[in-house]
């Protein structure tokens, strides 16, 4: 029992680790630099939102 919760939350900070590398790595891209200054009407000064905001758009433009 105590080995499978300490594997879980091994994984979770692994997790966020990978997380946060990505998420700051995509806020330092062009592409979404470019999307901050298109965004006008969007004041975001979370970062995580901002992030989560730019992927999801750009994944819904590239479904179609």
């Amino acid at each position: 029992m105590i080995k499978s919760f300490l594997a879980r939350d091994s994984e979770e900070g692994q997790e966020d680790a990978i997380w946060s590398s990505l998420r700051l790595a995509i806020s330092k891209s062009s592409g979404f630099r470019r999307w901050q200054t298109e965004q006008e009407a969007l004041n975001v000064n979370d970062l995580d939102l901002a992030v989560r905001l730019y992927l999801k758009e750009t994944l819904e433009t590239l479904a179609y």
